[in-house]
This record gives structure tokens, C-alpha cells and sequence, in this order.
């Protein structure tokens, strides 16, 4: 077998990196892109490889001859690499390589591993492409795939605004062709067309003549859930060193705290409703999508209004945020100064917006009687995340505002992100009964909603004119016309809210009581959250292995809470997701324990 390599190109959509390289000589966790490429293919024997190339031919080439002295080149330069595409690359191939064996057909912008090469390898078919199911981040030439057989080539200038996008499989732009194949059909009808029709277009147009004339069968292999990248732009560049990184890609995960739509992971890490939005919302706002993009969204009375729809409450007790976040800065300008009493451990910003903070313990606090007095006494400002983060513990509402009750002239801020979850009256329903003017709630509707992606957030109280000083720091246009349009259609849907809830609550007890019977796991905390806190039978200096063997192995990614406990122990905080994802979590627990017992 042989291959050709296409390196002609000049990579503009990822500029600057190839200001002065062309992009086959990127780096990416340590290698070149076309260096991994070569290091497999000369591991697997294949060693005659014609490499077509243009833009910075004489250091590709140079870097090649020295790199990999085994290795026995075919350069064939494409002097209009600036205005043709890869069919005339390919065109050149045909004419100055010997097609006397197989071919191997790869685009130079492609990392890779072992295992996928192995695949098209392996395969019994003599005309062969890779394939990956569809999804967010890809673009380029996409397939209709039947029975492993491709049916259809669409390249991109034939997938219209209203393309369909949710059957379709990517070609990974590794191909293997027979020789009788390449001499044929294939290289007769390409060349025609590159040289007397068309030579800016892509090879896949002529594939995509043969299979449409069934002159030719072209098989697929789909590979999805592997590991590769295609190297397009910069964001692909992020992606593909997450994915290969050898000190693991999950520190990136960590640096990045989102973005991870087109990142392969089951994310244990950050919380949402699994269950929620439902199909139907999701067809609307997609249907919708052009003119909301096109339009700007409402002041900032008429998002208080439509968040007062959803919530059945007064538009006066309300101020709509671009998510939880952003009331922080404006909390710190606004009571910064005061003394707070916070739980520990709780994520948030509450222990930077109150520099002087009072801390309450909380590894499963159920009742505020369990907080000493006299910090509550020496506190201005009390501080509840209810159900807590990390620990998913929650305290009655009712004896919070009974404490509010009892200290008046303290302010009592309520965060209640989670509460949909607990089982129990929320602090603010109560509110509509008890008008106490010294309880502010404040919650992210990301994870009750599952729409952390729209940033969408509140802040509540019976003080009116509080609320109203909050609306007076807001921006016009807070929101975005998507998260705007959300509150809208929500109205529709409250039932299939509420059945998101309780099928979440199902999932959590069923998911807890699998966690306890893993050999890893030392303490499974009651949690009245969508997550669960794990107490680990590891040090928490073992806590790198294990997330990123999960992230290596099984494309999970989990939460590491130790540096908010004080014991030593490791900690981890598990998203309640689906029942399939938990249980491959659960299978992937196993595996790491059996490994390293």
C-alpha cells in the first residue's frame, strides 16, 4: 500500500500560525501534525508516500527528508496552490506517482490515532472512506451512509441554509482506494475535470459522480467515538490539543470552565437538567433562529416582565441577569464592606465579594440550629446556598425564614440554583406569604432549565425598592434575543419541567446507590442537588490520574472538590446526567479501580 498526502494549502482560516509554516508542520501536544501523520503510517509499513505541496514546499519538504530518513517521498509541488483546491492536488498526484498498489488518501491538516488508521486498514472493502456521525464544530463534505454503503456526497457548497444536518456522517478525509480503482474510473473522470472544467473544487465532487451513477461502490467506516481532529482554525487547534495532550487534556478542560460543544466528553463536571429543554422547545427556537439572530432583544422592564410570567411573582420583585454571574460585582459594590457569614465549603463568588466573611461548616448541615449563634449574631449579612454546592445538603426554608424573622435587621440572601431538586418548598414560594423585606434570593436558572449556554439568572425580594436599585446597575439590552425568546415559550411547557425534575430526582437516588457500591468510594453525601459529593478512597495527589485516565479512556470528565475540604481526603463532584451516561461512569469506576488495585 501507498499514500498521498495533500499539503499544498495555505491554511489562511488559521492564521497567524501559518504566517511563516505551512499548517502540516503545526505543532500539537508536542508533534507536528504531518509528523504523528508519518510516524504511523512508516509503523504500519507504508512507506512509499507521494506528498503533494505548495505553500512553504521548501521547508515541508526539508523537514520530511530530515525527519524521517525511512521514509521514501514523492514531492510533487502544486505551483497554483493559491488558487486551486484539492482536486488539482490530486490531478498532480495522478500524474507523477506510481499507481501500481493501493492508495491511502489523507488531507495533511488530520490528527489522529493508531486505532483509526487500524480501522480503514483492516477493513475488507476495496473502496473505503472514514466516517464520523455528525455534530457540532465539523464542517466540510458530509455522506448519506445505508447498509456501510455511501449513497450520497454532498460537499459544502451543496448544503443550503436549511441543510439537514441530523442524519448525515462527516468524512474524516482518509480514504483507501484499490488500484484498479485509482487507475480507472477515478483518476480519468478527476483529471478531465480538473483540467478542462473546474480545478478549484474538491475530489469528493468527482466520488460524489461515481457513487450518484452507481459506477462505483464506496464503503463507509464509521469511527464515531474515536479520536481524531480535523485542524481547520484556531478553535480546532484548542480541541485537537485537549484530545491529544499526553499530560492530559483535562487541565484545558479546567482552564476553559465551558465551550464544550464540540469537545467529545460525557461532562460530569458542570450541572445542568438533562431533561430539559424537551425536543419540542429545541424545534421552535431552531425554526426561529434567523430572526432572533437578526433582532435585538427588550429593555430591561420588559425581561422582568416575561421572567415574571414564568415565575408567577410580581415584575417589581424581580431582576432579570445574564446569568447568576453577573450579580456579583454588583452584590461586592453594594455590600462588600459588610461582615458575611458564609458556608464553607460552596462554590460561587461569595467569599470574594465579602472580604470580611465569617464561615460556617457544612459537609451535610441539615438544620440551622447546627450553626453556632453567635457567628450568626456577628454577621450583617447571612449567607445561604440552598442545597449547597458541593455538598447537596439543604436546610428547611422554613427555618430560614424563621431565622429571618428573628434577626430582622440582618440581610439573608438565599441562593437557591438547585432547589427544583430538593423535594421541598423553595425560601421564595414562602416569600409570597411572609413579605419579609430582609430575604433576597438569588438563582441560576442554567441548571434548573438546562440552558446554561443562554445565561440566564435572577435576583428576588419583597424589598421593592432593593430590586429596583439592582434594575437601575442593569445595561439595556442585558440579554441575549434567544435566552429572551426561551422565557417566552417556557410558558408552554411547565409540565414537562416538572416531569424533568422528578425524573432527575429518580436518576439521583438510582445513581447514588451505584456510586456506594463502587470499591473507589469511601462516602456517598445525601444530596438534595442534581450532583452528588464523593468522598474517594485515594489521596487527593491521586485525583489527576484518575480524571485523566476517565477523560483519556472514556471521554469523561469529572469535578475534583478536595481544596474545599480540610481532612486530606479526595473529593469529587458527580453530575446527575442520564442513566446511560451514569452507568458508564459507574462501569468506568470499576475499571479504574481493578486497574490500580
Amino acid at each position: 500500500m501507498k499514500a498521498i498526502i495533500l499539503a499544498a494549502g495555505y491554511g489562511a482560516r488559521i492564521r497567524p500560525y501559518t504566517d511563516s509554516k505551512p499548517k502540516a508542520m503545526i505543532e500539537i501536544a508536542g508533534q507536528t501534525i504531518i509528523g504523528r501523520m508519518l510516524k504511523l503510517l512508516l509503523a504500519r509499513g507504508i512507506s512509499e508516500i507521494c506528498v503533494v505541496t505548495g505553500y512553504c514546499r521548501d521547508q515541508l519538504e526539508s523537514y520530511l527528508i530530515a525527519s524521517f530518513p525511512d521514509a521514501h517521498f514523492t514531492f510533487v509541488f502544486n505551483g497554483i496552490y493559491h488558487k486551486t483546491n484539492n482536486i488539482y492536488s490530486m490531478h498532480l498526484a495522478f500524474e507523477h506517482f506510481s499507481l501500481d498498489d493501493d492508495i491511502l488518501l489523507i488531507e495533511s491538516d488530520l490528527i489522529f490515532t493508531e486505532t483509526v488508521l487500524e480501522r480503514i486498514l483492516q477493513s475488507p472493502y476495496p473502496n473505503i472512506a472514514l466516517v464520523d456521525k455528525f455534530q457540532v464544530g465539523m464542517d466540510g463534505t458530509v455522506v448519506d451512509v445505508k447498509d456501510n454503503l455511501i449513497t450520497n456526497i454532498i460537499p459544502p457548497h451543496l448544503q443550503g441554509p436549511n441543510f439537514d444536518f441530523s442524519d448525515k456522517y462527516k468524512t474524516l478525509n482518509i480514504y483507501r482506494f484499490s488500484a484498479e480503482f485509482v487507475q480507472t474510473s477515478f483518476r480519468k473522470l478527476l483529471s478531465f475535470y480538473a483540467t478542462v472544467y473546474n480545478n478549484n473544487c474538491y475530489y469528493e465532487l468527482i466520488l460524489g459522480i461515481l457513487v450518484y451513477m452507481r459506477h462505483e461502490q464506496i464503503f463507509a467506516c464509521d469511527v464515531s467515538g474515536s479520536k481524531w481532529c480535523e485542524v481547520d482554525d484556531a478553535n480546532d487547534l484548542r480541541l485537537a490539543e485537549i484530545a491529544f495532550s499526553e499530560e492530559g487534556g483535562v487541565a484545558c478542560l479546567d482552564k476553559a470552565f465551558g465551550g464544550f460543544w464540540d469537545i467529545k466528553i460525557s461532562d460530569f463536571a458542570f450541572i445542568r437538567n438533562m431533561y430539559f429543554p424537551n425536543n419540542s422547545i429545541l424545534a421552535d427556537m431552531r425554526y426561529n433562529l434567523p430572526s432572533l439572530v437578526q433582532n435585538y432583544g427588550s429593555s430591561q422592564e420588559i425581561l422582568n416582565q416575561k421572567l415574571a410570567h414564568f415565575l408567577l411573582v410580581p415584575k417589581e420583585r424581580v431582576c432579570l441577569l445574564n446569568g447568576i454571574s453577573q450579580i456579583y460585582p454588583i452584590l461586592e459594590a453594594l455590600l462588600g464592606d459588610k461582615t458575611a457569614l458564609i458556608p464553607e465549603p460552596t462554590f460561587g463568588e461569595y467569599a470574594r465579594i465579602f472580604q470580611n466573611r465569617i464561615t460556617y461548616r457544612d459537609e451535610g448541615l441539615k438544620n440551622i440550629e447546627d450553626i453556632p449563634y453567635r457567628q450568626i449574631e456577628a454577621a450583617q449579612v447571612v449567607v445561604f446556598v440552598n442545597p449547597n454546592n458541593p455538598t447537596g445538603s439543604c436546610i428547611s426554608g422554613a427555618e430560614i425564614l424563621g431565622l429571618a424573622h428573628r434577626v430582622p435587621q440582618k440581610l439573608i440572601m438565599v441562593d437557591e440554583s438547585f432547589i427544583e431538586f430538593a423535594e421541598q418548598k423553595s425560601v421564595q414560594d414562602l416569600l409570597q406569604k411572609e413579605p419579609l423585606s430582609n430575604v433576597w434570593i438569588l438563582k441560576s436558572l442554567s441548571k434548573s432549565l438546562g440552558i446554561p449556554g443562554l445565561r440566564l439568572g435572577y435576583a428576588y425580594s419583597r424589598d421593592e425598592s432593593a430590586i429596583q436599585k439592582l434594575n437601575d446597575t442593569i445595561p439595556i439590552w442585558n440579554t441575549n434575543s434567544l435566552a429572551e425568546y426561551f422565557l417566552e415559550i417556557i410558558l408552554k411547557h411547565r409540565l414537562e419541567l416538572a416531569g424533568s425534575f422528578e425524573s432527575t430526582i429518580a436518576d439521583r437516588k438510582d445513581f447514588s446507590e451505584m456510586l456506594a457500591s463502587l470499591a473507589l468510594v469511601d462516602r456517598v453525601y445525601p444530596s438534595k442537588a442534581n450532583f452528588i459529593l464523593l468522598r474517594l478512597k485515594i489521596k487527593p495527589a491521586h485525583m489527576d490520574d484518575l480524571r485523566n485516565s476517565l477523560f483519556k479512556q472514556w471521554n469523561i470528565y469529572i469535578k475534583d472538590c478536595s481544596s474545599r475540604f480540610e481532612d486530606g481526603s479526595a473529593y469529587a463532584r458527580i453530575a446527575v446526567r442520564l442513566p446511560g451516561d451514569n452507568k458508564q461512569l459507574i462501569e468506568a469506576l470499576r475499571a479504574y479501580s481493578r486497574k490500580n488495585d
